[in-house]
């Protein structure tokens, strides 16, 4: 199992250095004057950790988007500085790139022509960045936007609201979402499968760095508050609350773990980090909510062009949920362990709990 060589304490470098140094210098077949490749990811540059995948990672509803991802040009990525990778702290990790991008399928993270707001292959950018980066870990999330569309199922359970005469979306899904995520994990490990052989094409063996696949939180969950369960905020059916809270979110982060599996990624399972702290759970007070409510960028009404997107941020992670899931990840990445889930603490904090 790998022990990411780049991740090594002052003493322990001081030992290694001096073993290598008695190798080179007394070996019978040492080669002096030759130059030692640093530790860990080859080529030169800073040690950077790089995420790719759709709106989970990219930043959605944790707001301050860059200029270039919040609509220039028809880029709509919606990439934050708040976003889970800027809130994972790794040991010696120098850099952090952000290349997820809001609605990514598979088909985009991998090689191909698919286009995601104007951007092209996640995995052909990942491999032209280590002409300056030494990429020590990839963290990918990706899946949600093949057949399972899940944030269009939220949508359709927002809409299943209004009317009351109909069945509540969740009677539909309940035998459609199996052969939905049936379809969707061998899009997945074919994305993941791309993404290795971006790195491999430039030189990087598996041992050189860290691929972690992860699973998605479940944005909304039983419990909240009557009068917000309308426009107020969050308005969903309760019986479509418990679907995506409870078999939805479990059967997609179960496909996504069989493609981790097949891929030799680690599994990072967030199905349950957002407990407690869905949307509109904090009914009247907000501040211990880590995903958006129904939000609307008003002003982005009177423009054409943005008005297609002025509820784009509602039901994602917010800033304070990003922070959240920074603080797993990096726990996950500095451990060994090949799977573990994002689980709250008695501190009130997520941590990386290993998998029994």
């Amino acid at each position: 199992m790998r022990r990411y060589r780049w991740w090594v304490s002052a003493g322990a470098l001081a030992f290694v250095t001096a073993l290598v140094a008695i190798f080179v210098l007394a070996g019978p077949e040492s080669q002096p004057g030759r130059p030692l490749e640093p530790p860990g990811p080859p080529g030169t540059g800073p040690l950077t950790l790089v995420t790719l995948g759709d709106s989970t990672l990219s930043g959605e509803g944790a707001g301050l988007y860059t200029p270039d991802t919040n609509g220039l040009n028809g880029n709509w990525c919606h990439r934050s500085p708040n976003a889970t990778v800027h809130e994972t702290q790794v040991p010696d990790i120098e850099t952090k790139v952000n290349l997820a991008c809001s609605g990514a399928p598979s088909a985009q993270v991998g090689f191909g022509d698919a286009k995601q707001w104007t951007e092209t292959s996640q995995a052909q950018r990942l491999g032209e960045l280590t002409t300056t980066h030494r990429v020590a870990a990839v963290v990918i999330a990706v899946g949600a936007n093949d057949e399972p569309h899940f944030s269009q199922l939220i949508s359709e359970c927002f809409q299943s609201w209004f009317d009351i005469r109909a069945a509540p979306c969740s009677e539909r899904l309940k035998t459609e979402w199996q052969p939905r995520i049936d379809a969707m994990v061998p899009r997945v490990v074919t994305a993941v499968a791309d993404v290795k052989k971006a790195l491999a094409d430039r030189g990087y063996d598996p041992e050189d760095y860290d691929l972690v696949l992860q699973s998605y939180a479940a944005p909304i969950g039983p419990g909240i508050p009557e009068e917000f369960r309308n426009l107020n905020g969050c308005p969903f059916r309760t019986e479509d609350l418990n679907w995506v809270a409870g078999p939805g979110i479990t059967q997609l982060t179960e496909g996504l773990r069989t493609a981790a599996t097949q891929t030799g990624a680690r599994f990072l399972d967030l199905s349950r980090a957002g407990a407690g702290h869905e949307a509109c759970s904090g009914g009247p007070n907000a501040a211990q909510e880590w995903f958006s409510r129904l939000t609307v960028q008003w002003t982005d009404l009177s423009s054409v062009d943005r008005a297609n997107h002025a509820i784009q941020e509602s039901f994602h992670p917010n800033a304070a949920g990003h922070a959240q899931f920074g603080r797993c990840l990096g726990e996950f990445l500095t451990g060994e362990a090949p799977t573990a889930a994002c689980l709250k603490g008695e501190d009130g904090n997520l941590h990386a709990t290993i998998s029994p």
